[in-house]
């Protein structure tokens, strides 16, 4: 029977409950008395023996009004239960004995379902004095279940014949102020965790081992690479495959240039990787082979990255394997003049503008710029669509540069405008009779990222086409625990650092003057903050240290990472400027100064170290207060337990003099610097 619980809200009526109560309650004490006369008197007179004829509709009318108490118990609550349950134990002293109760002395919250008085059956005196204390209770605290009701109740089952089964420990009394309609019984509800329901991309990726130096693959078992871009690959230094690359590079050559397996238009790639595993090799690739055998150059390619040091940083990978083969790449990251990008996309002939560029790297904001205001920008014969760093890009979409995109991709070609299109751009489907006339180019997308999302809300505005994911796991792992992990890096150490906010510098110099650490990449939450902890040490000496940030220019900044990789610089302090993506050589050890707040933030600093199959250490300092927070969220992510790395204060000791002259120095070039902002 369904069960519903249904709020009632009280009258004026209530307030005068307690005043109703006391009055009722003297005159049952008042009953009670001349009953107990009454009750001896008639013990005087009758028989030993009540026969049935006067035994059974007196049970009968016990019934009765035991289920009416029973009903009345469950349909009413009162405000003032603790109250009224002292009063119940006052009068439980008083008397074990019941008093009877007619309808007319009722109160005015009492339901009215008969107009009879109840009667007592002679010799049987138990049940009906407990009938009667139960009604008596209940108007003494408005149906509330009292611990005297209860002991009454009991009782009077006793004297039935009937024994009360002890309370379910699952079972609960209900809410206050509520009417149960029906046979309710509350229990407490056991909360079980709720398993997402993924669509079947999601939930069966493509598999990949996750450990690099145990499953790397030989050149030459990936036949499909084709010979020019594999001998490039040697002339680098790559005699193999990460089995990322060795994975996704066929899947993506597969496609072919116009059509997918069967007709189709080729499946979008999502690839979710460790940090380190060769995911920009593994675009870079199958979209230059795809392009080599191209005759008229158009903007094929397009690469999305969320910060200019990575755009950088492809474009560089890029260019060394399109050398030599007539391919051309352009950045638009705002590093130059826009005038001076606007020519190096396209140049103006006596047949309209001709593009000067088969692939271009962009970061979203100056994209969207060259969309709205360069019509000599054209995406109509755009092949691949890459977006790097993809779970910052799906976040963040800046100017909603994917719908603009997407929009001048299919957008139509003007009569008299441009030559005629070899080549039509059509919606998502099979390849059909009617489609068979023209080809058709179609626009696959490349998503790569550490921490890739797999909530399919935030993947819906991507528009994937039957989308293919690839995913690691190491051999010791379930398949179906691959899509609760976040990816390490295989090499990678990790250690928590607890420490006090006033000494944190002191420990960051613990381990660049006492432990020797070099090549250390540090990162903070802010820029003024790595601005000022980098004038601190500098201002206190021995270590060659240097900030990394938008406070620096273009040039600037790629002269301080040149440096750093030269092992030039021993401390590089940053933002998270440098946390995605960025490719810096060398890095020994990474430590956050202040701890991450997220767990993608986390991933991708401690993924500059451990690359390609290395060894690295990554330290996190973690306030007192930080320190439950922190652990709590590594554990959810399912990443092992980090291990506890303790710094003596003994061993602090020696650097406060020097630590403190340097405090001194820092205020001092702090308020030098506010001046000459004001001035």
């Amino acid at each position: 029977m369904a069960l519903f619980v249904v709020h009632r809200y009280r009258g004026d009526e209530d307030n005068d409950l307690e005043d109703h109560s006391q009055v009722l309650l003297r005159q049952l004490k008042e009953r009670v008395r001349a009953r107990q006369q009454q009750k001896q008197q008639q013990d005087d007179h009758m028989p030993a023996e009540s026969g049935p004829d006067n035994e059974m509709p007196d049970l009968d009318l016990e019934k009765e009004a035991k289920q009416k108490s029973k009903k009345r118990k469950q349909t009413e609550e009162s405000p003032f239960i603790e109250d009224q349950r002292k009063r119940k134990k006052k009068l439980s002293t008083e008397g074990d004995e019941g008093v009877e109760e007619k309808d007319n002395d009722l109160s005015p919250r009492r339901s009215k379902t008969s107009g009879k008085e109840s009667k007592t059956p002679q010799g049987r005196t138990d049940g009906g004095e407990g009938s009667e204390i139960k009604l008596a209770s209940q108007l003494e605290h408005d149906g509330s279940a009292g611990e005297k009701e209860d002991g009454l109740e009991a009782r009077a089952n006793e004297s039935h014949g009937e024994k009360e089964s002890p309370p379910d420990p699952k079972e609960t009394p209900p809410p206050p102020n509520t009417i149960v309609l029906g046979d309710w019984v509350w229990k407490a509800a056991q909360k079980k965790k709720v398993e997402p329901l993924l669509p079947r991309w999601l939930a069966e990726p493509k598999l990949v081992q996750r450990r690099i130096k145990e499953n790397v693959v030989p050149l030459q078992d990936v036949p499909v690479i084709h010979p020019k871009l594999r001998k490039k690959l040697q002339a680098n230094g790559i005699e193999s495959l990460f089995p990322v690359q060795a994975e996704v590079i066929p899947a993506i050559l597969e496609s072919g240039f116009l059509a997918g397996r069967g007709g189709y238009q080729p499946s979008d790639i999502c690839v979710s990787a460790p940090t380190g595993s060769g995911k920009t090799l593994a675009f870079v690739i199958p979209v230059v082979q795809a392009l080599l055998d191209r005759v008229v150059c158009r903007v094929r390619a397009l690469a999305v990255l969320p910060t200019k040091e990575l755009a950088q940083q492809v474009t560089k990978v890029f260019n060394i394997y399109t050398d030599g083969t007539g391919l051309k790449v352009v950045q638009l990251t705002g590093q130059k003049s826009f005038a001076k990008e606007q020519e190096s996309l396209a140049e103006e002939t006596l047949m309209g503008f001709r593009s000067l560029a088969d692939i271009v790297v962009a970061t979203p904001g100056r994209l969207v710029d060259h969309l709205q205001q360069s019509p000599q920008f054209s995406l109509k014969e755009l092949r691949f669509l890459i977006i790097d760093e993809a779970d910052r890009m799906i976040d963040n979409m800046h100017q909603d540069w994917l719908r603009q995109v997407v929009a001048a991709a299919h957008s139509a070609v003007e009569e008299g405008s441009a030559p005629p299109q070899l080549f039509r751009r059509a919606e998502q489907g099979p390849l059909t009779a009617a489609r068979a006339g023209c080809p058709h180019v179609p626009l696959q997308k490349l998503l790569f990222s550490a921490t890739l999302t797999r909530n399919p809300e935030k993947l819906q505005p991507l528009g994937l086409y039957r989308p293919r994911l690839f995913t690691p796991i190491s051999s010791e792992e379930k398949a179906t625990e691959t899509t609760k992990k976040y990816a390490l890096p295989e090499g990678l150490s990790q250690y928590y650092v607890p420490c006090n906010l006033r000494w944190k510098p002191l420990f960051l110099l613990h381990f660049l003057l006492r432990l020797k650490f070099s090549r250390v990449l540090c990162f903070t939450n802010s820029r003024d903050t790595s601005h000022r902890l980098f004038l601190l040490l500098r201002a206190f000496g021995g270590v060659n240290v240097a900030e990394f940030s938008s406070r620096l220019n273009p040039r600037q900044r790629k002269l301080t990472l040149k440096e750093f990789e030269q092992g030039k610089i021993q401390l590089l302090i940053s933002t998270d400027a440098t946390a995605r993506g960025i490719d810096i050589g060398g890095v020994k050890c990474v430590i956050s100064y202040d701890a991450p707040q997220f767990i993608r933030t986390y991933i991708h600093r401690v993924g500059r170290t451990a690359r390609a199959g290395k060894a690295g250490l990554a330290f996190t300092m973690v306030l007192k207060q930080q320190e439950r927070k922190f652990l709590k969220m590594l554990r959810e992510a399912g990443l092992p337990e980090l291990e506890q790395q303790l710094v003596k204060n003994t061993s602090l000791q020696p650097l406060l003099p020097q630590y403190e002259e340097a405090l001194a120095d820092l205020q001092k070039i702090m308020k030098e610097e506010r001046a000459e902002k004001r001035s």
